[in-house]
């Protein structure tokens, strides 16, 4: 006797809304409307004769059975969107899909894919900066690059390269912050916050053992570009984040406000499902990231210390 399935594409509303809890943004990624989510779980719900959420103004949350279901759901669909990605596949062309920040996206790995179309042409890749909690595999995406503190267990990490946090002005603004001796005075400074950031101006002043500055006001920007053109025009002070910022720097676009340069607790990691490494294009794309990363963070690291040398000379 066949198995009793519920209907099917409810259960997908069901999964992407459990792990998002938000119906809103379960929406935005299966590219339906809220309503068409809502009214499919509440499908699911009479089929089981259960209540898989509970319904508040400002909050969704699973009930208690909606928890001891979500697992089975979650899981069932992880089998599936392997098992597909594992079938032979003898298309000339084939796709890597990754899921990066927008700031990281530009600012390192896009400039870099030209060196990866050149060594495997027939491996096309496909860049999504969204800002969304993915799964793997089911959202369909092979790789994350994500800020960390470090791994996190159910998935493969491997660790790209560090930050280091210092903060940054134009060059005219670091001017008008100087005193009679010449000093910069960064408490009357404007800061300008990345309110995204996991690090931002709290752990620049922890780290560097200031506790005489209020980082709670100033400008606030919800990336990191943005925080960056501020500082450039004149805005204030932002976190620079080397090695992202260095091209300003090189430029003379933007200017260290002051030291000290402080380690980022955080790192950036490349992320994928387990199990999914015997897939030819995905071999090709790890290795190649991880050497770029390595290669990167050697030269980042052989430079600040030529930096600081000239400094103290």
């Amino acid at each position: 006797m066949p198995l009793r399935l519920p209907p099917l594409n409810s259960l997908r509303f069901f999964e992407a809304a459990a792990r998002h809890g938000s119906f809103k943004l379960a929406a935005a990624e299966l590219n339906v409307t809220p309503s068409a989510v809502s009214h499919g779980i509440v499908a699911l719900e009479d089929a089981l004769g259960v209540a898989l959420f509970v319904r508040e103004p400002r909050k969704l949350s699973l009930t208690p059975a909606g928890e001891q279901y979500f697992p089975y759901i979650a899981e069932a669909f992880s089998l599936i969107a392997l098992g597909t990605q594992r079938l032979p596949d003898n298309r000339t062309h084939r796709t890597v899909n990754v899921s990066c920040a927008p700031t990281l996206a530009v600012r390192w790995l896009v400039p870099r894919l030209h060196d990866f179309r050149a060594k495997w042409p027939t491996i096309d890749v496909s860049v999504d900066t969204s800002r969304r909690q993915v799964g793997f595999p089911i959202d369909g995406f092979d790789f994350g690059i994500r800020l960390s503190l470090g791994p996190v267990p159910g998935s493969d990490w491997n660790r790209l390269f560090g930050e280091r946090l210092v903060p940054v002005c134009s060059p005219a603004y670091r001017d008008s912050l100087r005193d009679a001796h010449g000093n910069v005075a960064l408490r009357r400074a404007t800061l300008i916050h990345v309110d995204t950031a996991s690090e931002d101006w709290q752990a620049w002043l922890d780290g560097a053992q200031i506790d005489d500055i209020d980082a709670a006001g100033g400008l606030r920007f919800d990336t990191i570009q943005l925080a960056l053109e501020a500082a450039t025009t004149g805005m204030g002070v932002a976190i620079g984040r080397r090695p992202l910022v260095n091209r300003e720097l090189e430029a003379g676009t933007l200017v260290e406000a002051c030291a000290p340069t402080v380690d980022a607790k955080t790192a950036y990691w490349l992320v994928s499902a387990a199990g999914t490494d015997d897939r030819p294009e995905l071999q090709a794309f790890r290795q190649w990231l991880l050497d770029e990363a390595h290669a990167f963070d050697d030269e980042v690291s052989a430079n600040e210390v030529a930096r600081v040398s000239e400094a103290s000379d």
